[in-house]
């Protein structure tokens, strides 16, 4: 049995955790921004292959007390790393991360697990020296309270990276972090989704992903592929086991807009790519069965009108740090209202970093959810149908309440054309 450590957006540990479980692997402990669990020798594949809100998945090398370099160096050292790597493998400590703990200087930290690394290598595999030809292995070192944890990356690139977007335009949401949006909104393939900020069509591409329950990793390779445990016979067999839990069948109502008709062409291109990749996936169980794409147009939010009485509008709206500066993204926010009067009985999700949103788009979310996207704080704010009622810092929020005399902050956007797609 293997302890393998999965990386999230701080504030998703909880969602992570429900897809671990939902793969069938027992959850030990969490984290800010971790989650670890137990698995046997597939897991290590298939947990990258199909978590859709991990990062990074890790294998746990080692957990134990280091308050001084002489127990980190030998606690590293002890490690079967012979096992774990080639003659020729490149190894990099790529970070290490320090709390409460007497050793916490990263560059040292780093320095001394390196050695040991490279100490028991050369030993064992009888050589002066690694020649470092071969492909490159990374280690993550966790320093908390004292406690050193020495990681294996399993993953290489980072998870968000599906290998179908062939450009994200301008500050782009990450994958993953659309998936954990898509499972705090709780939503259902049968729901009509649109977003009307749609950039690169992350958000409509990974909504179509799992309704069609397309696992995220087809398109790509692992750095597991790269090390001497790898085993490519039953990566396959668990790659066409997923490619059987595809289901091309299903009907889903996923669309995307934007107002810049290059990032419509960047949304159609994406997708199509991610499309294909799950296209080859049911070609290698003998398949030719398509996913089909979602829907994307090029139109002002307030040109557009809703096609169904009910549904989900989930968007990354521009904002200060992404695009253009504060005072524009409290401008698009009120002249949002117009959305909301155009799509009235649908649920609304939108994240932001922007801390005066609420304010500016003149109606409060029933629930709100921190989520750390990249180098941003950002908030998930929900309008749903709960009658739980919502609260924050400030106490309760208004439900779902315009502020009076608010204007819309776009002049007279009522009256342009309504689109529908």
């Amino acid at each position: 049995m293997n302890t393998l450590v999965a990386l999230c957006p701080v504030g998703a540990e909880k969602i992570l955790g429900n897809e671990i479980k939902h793969l069938g692997y027992k959850l030990a402990g969490n984290a800010p921004g971790r989650v670890i669990f137990e698995g046997d020798n597939d897991a290590m594949f298939r947990s990258n292959l199909c978590l859709r809100t991990a990062d990074r998945v890790f294998l746990q090398m080692a957990k134990y007390m280091a308050q001084d370099f002489d127990q980190l160096f030998e606690g590293v050292y002890n490690i079967p790393w012979q096992d774990f790597f080639k003659k020729d493998s490149k190894i990099t400590v790529d970070k290490v991360r320090c709390y409460r703990s007497k050793l916490n200087s990263e560059h040292a930290i780093q320095s001394i697990v390196q050695k040991a690394i490279y100490q028991k290598l050369t030993e064992r595999f009888h050589m002066s020296s690694m020649p470092e030809t071969g492909e490159e292995s990374t280690v993550r070192v966790y320093m908390d309270q004292d406690e050193a944890l020495i990681l294996l990356d399993l993953s290489g690139l980072p998870l968000h990276k599906r290998g179908y977007r062939v450009d994200g335009g301008i500050a782009p949401l990450r994958e993953t972090v659309a998936a954990v949006l898509l499972q705090e909104m709780m939503w259902r393939r049968k729901t009509p989704l649109h977003d009307p900020f749609c950039g690169s069509g992350t958000i409509p591409i990974e909504a179509a992903l799992y309704a069609y329950n397309v696992a995220p990793g087809f398109g790509r390779r692992f750095a597991l592929e790269n090390l001497p445990f790898y085993n490519q016979k039953r990566a396959e067999e668990i790659r066409k086991a997923e490619a059987e839990k595809i289901r091309p069948d299903v009907e889903v109502r996923i669309t995307g807009s934007d107002i810049s008709s290059e990032a419509v062409e960047r949304a159609k291109k994406n997708a199509e790519y991610a499309c294909v990749m799950a296209g080859r996936a049911l070609q290698s169980i003998g398949s030719d069965a398509k996913i089909i794409r979602p829907d994307f147009i090029q139109a002002d939010f307030v040109e557009l009108s809703a096609p169904y009485e009910t549904g989900l509008i989930l968007c990354n709206p521009p904002y200060g740090e992404r695009i253009g500066d504060e005072e524009q993204a409290a401008e698009l926010y009120k002249g949002m209202d117009e959305l909301w009067k155009s799509f009235k009985g649908w649920e609304f999700g939108i994240i932001t970093s922007h801390k005066e949103f609420q304010e500016n788009f003149g109606h409060y979310a029933n629930l709100l959810k921190d989520i750390k996207a990249g180098n941003l704080d950002t908030t998930l704010y929900m309008y749903t149908n709960s009658t739980v009622a919502p609260k924050n810092n400030g106490g309760n929020q208004k439900k779902f309440g315009n502020k009076k005399g608010e204007k819309n902050g776009r002049g007279n956007n009522s009256k342009e054309r309504k689109v529908r797609f």
